[in-house]
């Protein structure tokens, strides 16, 4: 979650010595094309660049990709099942799309079958206008996961809705899960919802065991406004990197082997896919939204943004402190598809047997979970055998909600 968007500032470290070796270069630039032009229609796909617009005034940008590769030249007028698939913090959309393009999931899903919509968090580059405020105005950046919540997932998903006429399939990885659950507490989303796929799951995080995460998430407390004098968190802006190279420093701490110190060990990544992502990302985010998710982190609980100070949570949410996210209020025959490794530092066996214990009331035959011993937190965007050991059973698990 807050590490998996964290790895890809870090890896920016070593990676700077050998940035001009060896890079599986895209075909275009996606900062100036887009996610479609840059990932997607280059490998021969129709994909369409779409905005929607928050009830709090966000423009969010999403790719939307109608068909297979094999239907390219056909009408596309029969109906199919939508997917709206969410990446995690501190990335977007086009880390979905780093690998081959038979290995990426969005075009997996549409290569069977599926209508495919990528979504683009609020702060992430592609999604960083607003109906009347500008990037350089702390208000646009006064927001965290709770907002997306509230406003990014529902806007999203009523527009997905409203363009289908369709109950939608959701996959989500790292915060993507997390915002999910926490939506489904509430009872947000779940009356257009088909079904979900949660990859590596975040509720609970009281067992993240890297030293680098630990110190990263004892970093981000305190008043908002004071963390680093700014309201908006680029990895790639001077505070932030200062506040990276200040980490290296900790015991413990080893900024050379970053990828296994803040994930786990991942066993599937190539090479070449990793310096993509290094080119690509990091996206920012609020430093609001990082404090969010350290208080995750360090409280132990899946809870609202803590004003730390009583009166600051009176005002907001009529009590001294945040409220908690019900995971048990989740419908119980809501399908879920959850898929964690045994590798994975972030997303831990543990909390994610403390996510498994809250839906023990969960219908049985509306739950798969499925657990792959040598898989880490990366491994699940972007390792290569992933379309067989997660994207294919994600599929096969969408199929079965079909006629039900």
């Amino acid at each position: 979650m807050v590490l998996w968007g964290l790895l890809s500032l870090f890896l920016l470290v070593p990676h700077q010595a050998i940035a001009s070796l060896g890079r599986k270069h895209l075909a275009q630039d996606p900062s100036v094309d887009g996610i479609c032009a840059s990932s997607v229609i280059v490998h021969g796909y129709k994909c369409k660049e779409l905005e929607v617009t928050t009830k709090d005034g966000f423009i969010l940008s999403l790719q939307r990709i109608p068909q297979g590769r094999a239907e390219v030249n056909s009408s596309g007028s029969t109906k199919k099942q939508p997917v709206i698939i969410q990446h995690g913090v501190l990335v977007d959309g086009m880390t979905w799309l780093l690998n081959p393009p038979e290995q990426d999931l969005p075009l997996i899903l549409a290569d069977n079958g599926f209508d495919v919509w990528i979504a683009n968090a609020r702060g992430t580059r592609y999604s960083r206008r607003h109906t009347s405020l500008d990037p350089s105005n702390p208000a646009f950046w006064n927001w965290s996961w709770d907002e997306i919540v509230t406003y990014d997932l529902p806007a999203i998903f009523d527009y997905v809705y409203s363009q289908t006429g369709q109950k939608i399939n959701y996959v989500g990885h790292s915060m993507g899960t997390l915002i999910a659950l926490a939506s489904f507490s509430e009872g947000k989303l779940v009356n257009q919802l088909k079904s979900a796929a949660l990859l590596s799951p975040i509720a609970y995080l009281s067992h993240m065991n890297t030293a680098l995460g630990v110190v990263a998430a004892k970093s981000f407390v305190g008043e908002i406004t004071t963390l680093f004098g700014l309201p908006e968190f680029n990895p790639k802006g001077l505070p932030a990197a200062a506040f990276v190279k200040s980490l290296c420093f900790h015991p413990g701490v080893n900024c050379y082997d970053l990828l296994p110190s803040l994930t786990g060990k991942n066993c599937c990544l190539n090479s070449s896919t990793v310096d993509l992502f290094v080119m690509n990302e990091p996206q920012p985010t609020s430093t609001k939204n990082m404090v969010h998710l350290a208080q995750t982190v360090r409280h132990g609980v899946l809870a609202k943004f803590n004003y730390e100070r009583p009166d600051y949570n009176i005002m907001h949410y009529g009590e001294a402190f945040p409220p908690l996210y019900n995971l048990s209020n989740i419908p119980h025959d809501l399908p879920l598809f959850i898929s964690y490794g045994g590798q994975d530092a972030l997303s831990d066996v543990r909390d994610v047997g403390n996510l498994l214990d809250s839906l023990k009331l969960h219908d049985v035959d509306k739950l798969s979970v499925q657990f792959i011993k040598d898989y880490a937190h990366a491994d699940y965007v972007m390792g290569f055998n992933a379309k067989d050991l997660v994207y294919n059973p994600i599929v096969a698990f969408f199929r079965r909600q079909f006629d039900t």
